[in-house]
């Protein structure tokens, strides 16, 4: 069986109910007052008011949510969150035009708005712990938007054949946890301050913290409760237990679905990109989410976010 074929995926009032069953499992909640179980129905399907004598607003299920005011229907929203979360290395803003017979711009902004419910933020727990393992690496991929000046008198560096350097493109920083999830970043400029900010804010201090021998994790190894490393300079990609495979074979992903699916990303949306493959990444088969459910937790991460066209001054 096609697994667009459920009535949520072609049917208004279905896709409601299976949001509602999603996001409301013990009731509805006003996303006003934030009560629970304490709304009535009125006479529009799937329109409630809170009953709260300080509130007694009206709501449905996607008021404060990405998909509020949107003219898309409920169920081609269901569709792309089910295609965005199920396709390893993305879906294209235009194959969602095509597939779900809506217009490219809407596509676009229907994709961004899905990211951003993928996006973790701040209150995602950090990576690894005592014993635990932690890779960490950096990668370049695509040019920034506005080239940051050299410093004056700064002798260029050689690059070996067939690789180009770091100058004039966007730095990544990767971190994941051996086994389990990843978070990445775009730094400003991937140098020992940032990484080392990045590594101290998102990893616990007890964990072994693996990464090649770049300078750049020197200072934040001494915090860390072990740094071993791998030199790749000397061909060296495995030593016991000590690689930085797992980050790597990330890059690897991400790259190819940037270069494969979406081929150019604007800087400024990059940080999104980044999200929904973090996203894919920590929702994986391996991790025990089958398509159903990694669909659902991305629905879940859409309470509480908007995300506007055009900023609400008008800009």
């Amino acid at each position: 069986m096609d697994k667009l074929s459920a009535d949520h995926f072609r049917d208004d009032d279905a896709a409601r109910r299976e949001l509602e069953r999603i996001l409301w499992p013990n009731g509805p909640v006003c996303p006003h007052c934030g009560v629970i179980g304490s709304a009535y129905p009125l006479k529009r399907a799937g329109l409630y008011r809170c009953a709260e004598k300080e509130c007694r607003k009206d709501f449905t299920v996607t008021t404060k949510t990405i998909m509020e005011r949107s003219h898309i229907a409920l169920h081609k929203w269901l569709q792309a969150f089910h295609l965005l979360t199920s396709s390893k290395k993305g879906i294209s803003a235009h194959q969602l035009h095509r597939m779900l017979d809506i217009g490219y711009e809407a596509a676009w902004f229907m994709a961004h708005r899905i990211r951003e419910a993928m996006r973790a933020g701040n209150l995602a727990a950090p990576l690894g712990g005592e014993g635990k393992i932690v890779e960490a690496d950096e990668t370049y991929h695509g040019k920034e938007d506005s080239p940051r000046p050299r410093s004056r008198g700064r002798i260029p560096q050689p690059t070996k054949k067939g690789r180009s350097g770091p100058a004039g493109k966007r730095a990544i920083v990767s971190l994941v946890e051996r086994h389990g999830r990843v978070r990445t970043f775009h730094p400003a400029v991937a140098n020992q301050e940032a990484v080392t900010k990045i590594v101290a804010e998102n990893v616990v201090l007890e964990s072994r913290l693996h990464t090649d021998e770049s300078k750049l994790y020197t200072h934040v190894g001494r915090m860390m409760g072990d740094h071993e490393t791998v030199k790749h300079s000397w061909g060296e990609y495995v030593r016991g237990d000590v690689h930085i495979n797992s980050a790597e074979g990330y890059f690897s992903i991400f790259k190819n679905g940037m270069r494969g699916i979406y081929q150019h990303c604007a800087e400024k949306h990059l940080h999104r990109y980044l999200a929904e493959y973090d996203f894919r990444y920590n929702h994986r088969t391996r991790l025990g989410f089958d398509d159903a459910a990694r669909a659902e937790e991305a629905i879940k991460g859409a309470e509480g976010k908007r995300l506007y066209y055009r900023q609400p001054d008008g800009r």
